[in-house]
């Protein structure tokens, strides 16, 4: 409870560009109401807009959990399990993807999605190449739930496919012009080896001895 009221002070400090999400829970709370538990599991998210932000905010997590641990001179093991990396689009590979798609559906039924709090293995990939990755309509509900339902099959799966097949024509065709245009234009925040570097490094377990520090 310490740990994860000094985590909600913290959020003071996220910035709003930023986009930093903390959202823990309890695994374990004690084995009954009427004695302090001497055993408890918290497990937590932290996601961000940018890979800077992530990592700051996870410092600051970390911080609070052994902040908490030296308020009751308890101990806390610290296991980090590197997730998603934040997704960064690439703008002209939108560019083509929206021009295909207004041709497919109209300008009027085009939109464009800000950052959102979910997560994906593209973000990933986002970090070693230029990436897109567009949303079609044609479902309702709430995703991730039993409401979710594909209303319009066309829409979503048709026309979806038809836009990144035409996109990917564009792409190659005249020579490649357009994709190595892309590829030539943006540097790749880390190569293959960089990558795998910085999530074996993130991977890691720690205790931390509150009552000694």
């Amino acid at each position: 409870t310490m740990a994860m009221t000094a985590i909600n002070y913290n959020r003071e400090t996220f910035r709003d560009d930023d986009s930093i999400r903390v959202h823990p829970i309890i695994t374990k709370g004690g084995e009954a109401v009427s004695a302090v538990p001497a055993d408890v599991r918290m497990e937590t998210f932290v996601r961000g807009r940018t890979l800077e932000a992530l990592m700051d905010a996870n410092t600051k997590v970390d911080r609070a959990l052994k902040a908490g641990a030296m308020a009751v001179g308890g101990s806390v093991k610290i296991q980090t399990i590197p997730g998603y990396m934040p997704l960064q689009q690439h703008k002209g590979m939108a560019d083509i993807f929206r021009a295909n798609a207004v041709n497919l559906v109209g300008e009027e039924n085009i939109g464009y999605v800000h950052h959102r709090g979910g997560s994906t293995d593209m973000g990933d990939l986002s970090h070693l190449m230029p990436v897109i990755h567009p949303y079609v309509g044609g479902a309702t509900g709430v995703g991730h739930s039993a409401t979710y339902l594909i209303e319009d099959y066309s829409l979503a799966v048709i026309k979806g496919a038809k836009a990144l097949a035409y996109t990917i024509i564009d792409i190659l065709g005249d020579g490649a012009s357009h994709g190595n245009s892309i590829v030539g234009g943006q540097r790749a925040d880390m190569t293959i080896p960089e990558y795998l570097k910085f999530m074996r490094n993130l991977a890691s377990e720690e205790t931390f001895d509150g009552g000694n520090a």
